[in-house]
């Protein structure tokens, strides 16, 4: 299968109150986002991408040449306008599959990225410890069925299509970094 990677790092990081963005402050050498990207890109995903919006990341992600930087206008209506432009840039670069991760869980593998993208089911999910988190893959399949707008992602479709899903156990952490708190427990 053709199968692309997708970073969704548009949003604004409200309750982050550090210095700078939260996706932009460095974990262990590097911005969150940049980390993050770098699991992805390093994950033998045909192709990737990274949805931005509230912050311009495109200095964070140089060191990725081949990362398509595709930017969301809407971010502020919420995660689903996000995965919306993903859609458009996989449909109309012919990919079967979209594995969607987040900008701010620089704990995600690329051994969990292409598990993912390797698996046969419509819906996938990595799960960490038994608890489903991200990535996610989406089948070309079940791109109609995802939310038009709002702050929810493919996580209403999993409750209501439970047969459409396989979780994918995977090593590495989803936690995500949404506080200066959460920052500190990477130091």
């Amino acid at each position: 299968m053709n199968v692309a990677g997708v970073l969704l790092a548009a949003g604004v990081g409200s309750r982050f109150h550090g210095n700078k963005h939260k996706l932009l402050t460095d974990v262990r050498g590097e911005s969150i986002v940049g980390r993050s990207a770098r699991s992805m890109v390093n994950s033998g995903l045909v192709a990737s991408a990274v949805v931005s919006g509230s912050v311009d990341l495109t200095s964070a992600l140089s060191e990725f040449p081949s990362l398509a930087i595709l930017h969301n206008s809407a971010y502020e209506e919420g995660i689903s306008t996000s995965i919306h432009v993903a859609i458009e840039w996989a449909e109309q670069n012919n990919f079967d599959a979209i594995v969607i991760g987040l900008g701010d869980q620089p704990g995600v593998l690329s051994a969990s990225w292409l598990k993912l993208a390797q698996s046969n089911s419509p819906i996938a999910v990595a799960t960490y410890e038994g608890k489903p988190g991200n990535p996610v893959c989406l089948a070309r399949s079940v791109w109609p069925l995802l939310p038009e707008s709002g702050d929810e992602g493919a996580r209403n479709l999993m409750r209501m299509r439970p047969e459409l899903v396989k979780r994918v156990p995977c090593k590495g952490t989803a936690e995500d970094i949404d506080t200066v708190e959460d920052l500190g427990q990477w130091s």
